[in-house]
């Protein structure tokens, strides 16, 4: 008897691996036809067709045009019913929250942006978080029980013992002790919580620089400077989530910043940041330093120094070369990854040009020698990232049709 009770389950485990083939290739070929995802998948025509009927009674599929250019009647084709499902992902800075809504596919459908309040007291961080979404949702035509799976990035990480937000003192609101019960009483959908930076890593993962690769590292530099590590193919979090904040790494030469979780920096930030980008274009005589948000303006200033051939401008993305380079090489010889994809807009501003000085300055201080790229995804890669990783979930809930 008991050798007996596996036995029923059999085919339809195998028919759920079949579907589940089958989706994944129309996700990642698009629109296919009967005999198309026959060969691709090795099962016969009869069996092709009884899957793609069975995932179109399901809602998964949908029959739509046929092939063209080849003689006599075209083939039918099949592709991924968009509104099978959706999923939403939630960008937040302290200036502003960005929430998206794509569908099954990975089409962003819906997308809204409300400017944070800042420290002074003003709309709790619920009703923003709720705010975004249902504008998300609106601008999709849909209502926020459609949405099956959110994921919402910040920078540092909820400590998965504590449920307090850590490394990331300048985002205010975010830190009240009961926060992430009030937002699972308010949202009616599964939620998580991940670093943006790993987000970052997430889409180049998946969509970018790094698809293929299981073993790189991402180093960010932004609003703040760090890092996500993916080792074997999955996000290394740490302990208390706060893998990857190389902004707090101690640097020689650089001053000792005491209690560095309340001050949100470290001596790789000042090092490097984009503070320091600035601080050092005015030691080096840099003209006409851009204004604007901290940010904004270094990123302005390393693309304007990676086209100039100036000796203040050179000088300076020298210079900024080396200070990234000296934390990296940190990283590089701990972890010895693969690859290294550089990302946030002031590396990402300095183009081929600052990542050739880097991949120099790198070989010089690190015996490991990792391939250095800039990163593929350049808009919205946080946001991007969240609506991947909320989609995969949804993807293996939705397309698992032996439930």
């Amino acid at each position: 008897m008991a050798g007996n009770t596996g036995t029923p389950g059999t085919p339809r485990v195998l028919r759920a691996m079949n579907d589940r083939a089958a989706l994944d290739l129309l996700l990642e070929h698009g629109p296919l036809s009967r005999a198309r995802i026959g060969r691709l998948t090795g099962l016969s025509k009869p069996t092709a067709s009884h899957l793609l009927a069975r995932l179109e009674a399901a809602g998964l599929v949908l029959a739509g045009g046929t092939t063209e250019g080849r003689p006599g009647p075209g083939a039918r084709l099949y592709g991924i019913n968009p509104a099978a499902a959706y999923a939403a992902g939630l960008d937040v800075t302290p200036e502003r929250i960005v929430a998206a809504v794509a569908d099954v596919t990975g089409r962003t459908v819906g997308r809204c942006e409300r400017p944070a309040p800042g420290r002074r007291a003003g709309t709790p961080v619920v009703r923003q978080v709720t705010d975004a979404l249902d504008g998300a949702v609106k601008a999709a035509g849909l209502v926020r029980d459609d949405v099956r799976r959110l994921v919402i990035g910040t920078p540092g990480a909820f400590d998965p013992h504590t449920g307090r937000l850590r490394y990331a003192s300048h985002l205010p609101g975010w830190h009240a002790p009961a926060l992430l019960d009030e937002l699972a009483a308010a949202l009616p959908v599964p939620v998580e919580y991940e670093n943006d930076v790993n987000l970052a890593a997430v889409a180049e993962q998946r969509l970018g620089a790094a698809r293929g690769h299981a073993d790189f590292v991402l180093l960010w530099n932004e609003a703040g400077l760090g890092a996500a590590l993916v080792l074997g193919g999955r996000l290394h979090r740490g302990w208390t989530g706060g893998a990857g904040e190389v902004g707090f790494l101690p640097v020689p030469g650089t001053p000792l910043v005491r209690r560095v979780t309340r001050a949100n920096s470290g001596g790789y930030q000042e090092l490097a940041g984009s503070r320091a980008v600035l601080r050092l274009a005015r030691e080096l005589g840099v003209e006409d330093i851009p204004r604007g948000p901290c940010a904004e303006a270094a990123a302005a200033l390393v693309a304007r120094a990676a086209a100039r051939e100036d000796e203040p401008h050179r000088r300076l993305l020298r210079t900024y070369a080396t200070r990234l380079a000296t934390g990296l090489a940190s990283l590089v010889c701990v972890l010895d990854p693969e690859l290294v994809v550089l990302g946030g807009a002031c590396l990402t501003a300095g183009g081929e040009v600052l990542r050739a000085l880097v991949q120099a300055e790198l070989e010089e201080l690190a015996a490991s020698r990792p391939r250095l790229v800039m990163g593929g995804v350049r808009e919205h890669p946080v946001l991007r990232g969240a609506l991947e990783s909320a989609l995969a979930a949804t993807r293996d809930e939705v397309f698992d049709t032996s439930r």
